[in-house]
């Protein structure tokens, strides 16, 4: 059967069967940022906005987004060197650790803002919810999403200390090149030489 909706913004058109999920659809067309995860819709980690709503993808077939919005990670940047302010509210604060939940967690803030641009922490715990995290005890992403709110109201916000890794350590300033790495981590400290 062939489905029809907007994914992303653009008109997209995709050919599946009358029992395919929606998460193997949307990773079938390489949009990687929706996680194969628990397959009952309870981690969350293959959510993406249905418009407009958090939703896992892995308990709808695809056939129900037949005419509907979906918006995933992939349409936040503008370029590629360029990272959303929820994105960079998540570097910011080191919320990101394995990563797995963390597309759900960044679209689940980009619905919240939307709805509520001066979240309280409640309703940032609230939206998080759709996404089971085991790995960062929901503090930081907490955190990131009250920064990021903040960083779209066109607020300052303050260095944050102890938080994550700067973007450009990890991926430069567009050179090309690879970031210098602190002597503690260098290949021959950390793996001896061949012989």
């Amino acid at each position: 059967m062939q489905i029809q909706f907007t994914l992303n913004g653009q008109p997209k058109q995709l050919d599946c069967a009358p029992n395919e999920s929606l998460m193997a659809a949307l990773r079938r067309s390489g949009v990687w940022s929706v996680k194969h995860g628990c397959e009952t819709g309870e981690c969350g980690a293959c959510s993406v906005l249905l418009d407009g709503k958090i939703a896992p993808t892995c308990i709808l077939l695809a056939a129900q987004a037949e005419g509907r919005s979906i918006v995933t990670v992939e349409s936040l940047a503008t370029g590629p060197n360029d990272v959303h302010p929820i994105q960079q509210a998540f570097i910011d604060t080191g919320s990101i650790q394995c990563g797995y939940c963390t597309p759900a967690m960044i679209l689940a803030t980009k619905a919240l803002i939307e709805k509520e641009k001066n979240p309280t922490e409640a309703q940032a715990r609230e939206a998080l919810s759709a996404a089971l995290c085991r790995c960062t005890g929901y503090k930081r992403p907490v955190e990131a999403v009250l920064r990021a709110a903040a960083m779209m109201r066109g607020e300052a916000v303050p260095p944050v200390n102890g938080g994550g890794i700067p973007f450009e350590s990890v991926f430069g300033h567009g050179s090309g090149s690879l970031p210098d790495l602190p002597e503690s981590l260098s290949l021959e400290r950390v793996r001896p030489p061949l012989a």
